[in-house]
């Protein structure tokens, strides 16, 4: 009887985000909304910054509601009139990794974020949804937004052209993803350029990708840096960039993400866009991705090809790091109490709701690290930068080690879903 009651539900939940319409509630354009995340491991503030008007929205008119279970947070627009829940998006944030770290046991912070929904044509309450440990999603902010209001911004702080890569039909049906140079000068545009096809290549390299490249567009930004290259901290190179990328993020060397949240979404809005890939100048090994926030890679080293792809899968469909024997700055990352958000990991406290259904009769749960399991989807102990505890479905994955074209069945599963939502 439960499963009938499950799929009735379902059915019912479907149904009533079908009745959204778009065109009833939303016109052209984007609303952008910057806001403040500050606090530290006990406290936890939103505020308002500033709110902009941009030209484009890139994301489907069908699929208004978020119907993945992924990110430390969520927001949901409400018609203020009626109630109804209009638009929904789960994500993540550097506060949210920063909160795991030990600086947030003994300072506050404040970090620039956004959100961005389709242009509302009516009044609407916009609210936030923070996880707790138990990553169960609370309420702890709401805003109210009239679309009339003269201070909504219509400037375009940072206006740029910017050129398609790859083209496959109107953004609201296609993965729109937007290629922001970091650390080249004008002299360098052309190389920009050369590593934007590059860089496609390589994402259209590896399953499932290769698979759905007609339903991706690319875009890329013509912005130029003042300097080569990028910040590294510990040896005193700083350099004056567009963006204002850096390596040793959160003290970890090979860390590369940008505090300057603004000055990327200024960047950012001059091309329709799902998701903003940033690649940073520099041969040094390094990169970094946030779910639904956005990724950095490095143009030269000689595994950029990995870091990309890697990296988008961290982006794009929120998978989890693999690997368990690199430096980071994480204090429990992921608590052995608690399952993990990420689709391709588990603590077993839920594994019903993970891969289960995958794993072929026959395939011992744990799954024992060893060469006869090496082909098989399992459960192998060592993830999220945990080597007990944590668990992870393949014996080796793109998301774990240096490998490329090796995402494993899970994986490959949850990136094909993101791409469906997106496009269908």
């Amino acid at each position: 009887m439960n499963k009938y009651i499950i799929v009735i539900s379902l059915f019912l939940q479907a149904n009533y985000y079908a009745q959204i319409s778009f065109d009833e509630y939303f016109t052209d354009g984007a609303l952008r909304i910057d806001y403040f995340h500050t606090g530290n491991d006990t406290l936890e503030i939103y505020s308002i910054d500033e709110l902009y008007a941009e030209p484009f929205w890139a994301g489907s008119k069908i699929n208004l509601s978020d119907s993945f279970n992924y990110g430390k947070y969520k927001f949901v627009v409400k018609d203020e009139k009626s109630g109804t829940e209009i638009f929904s998006r789960t994500y993540s944030t550097l506060f949210s990794e920063w909160l795991t770290t030990e600086e947030s046991g003994y300072t506050t912070k404040s970090f620039s974020e956004t959100v961005v929904l389709p242009f509302p044509k009516n009044k609407v309450i916009v609210e936030f949804f923070s996880r707790d440990k138990k990553n169960i999603l609370n309420k702890k902010f709401e805003y109210k937004i009239d679309p009339a209001n003269y201070f909504i911004r219509r400037d375009r702080p940072l206006t740029f052209p910017s050129v398609k890569i790859l083209e496959n039909g109107i953004p609201s049906e296609k993965v729109d993803v937007v290629l922001i140079p970091d650390g080249y000068t004008k002299a360098d545009s052309i190389k920009f350029l050369k590593d934007c096809e590059r860089f496609s290549k390589y994402l259209f390299g590896s399953s499932p990708f290769k698979e759905n490249k007609d339903r991706f567009n690319i875009y890329a930004v013509l912005a130029w840096s003042e300097e080569s290259g990028t910040d590294i901290p510990a040896q005193n190179i700083w350099k004056n960039t567009i963006a204002n990328s850096s390596f040793y993020t959160f003290d970890v060397d090979r860390y590369l993400m940008i505090y300057d949240n603004k000055t990327l979404r200024h960047l950012a809005s001059n091309a329709p866009y799902d998701q903003i890939y940033v690649l940073v100048n520099t041969s040094k090994y390094g990169g970094g991705s946030i779910y639904n926030h956005y990724s950095v890679c490095v143009s030269d080293n000689p595994n950029s090809e990995y870091i990309f792809v890697h990296e988008f899968g961290h982006g794009f469909a929120s998978l989890g790091d693999e690997y368990y024997t690199s430096e980071v700055a994480y204090s429990e990352f992921y608590p052995l109490d608690v399952e993990p958000l990420d689709p391709n990991l588990t603590t077993l406290v839920d594994f019903e709701s993970k891969w289960k259904d995958l794993i072929q009769e026959g395939v011992p749960i744990p799954t024992p690290n060893s060469i006869d399991y090496q082909n098989k989807t399992g459960v192998f102990e060592g993830g999220g930068y945990s080597a007990k505890g944590v668990f992870r479905p393949a014996y080796d994955c793109t998301m774990k080690s240096i490998s490329i074209d090796n995402f494993c069945p899970v994986c490959k599963r949850a990136i094909q879903q993101m791409i469906d939502f997106y496009t269908k």
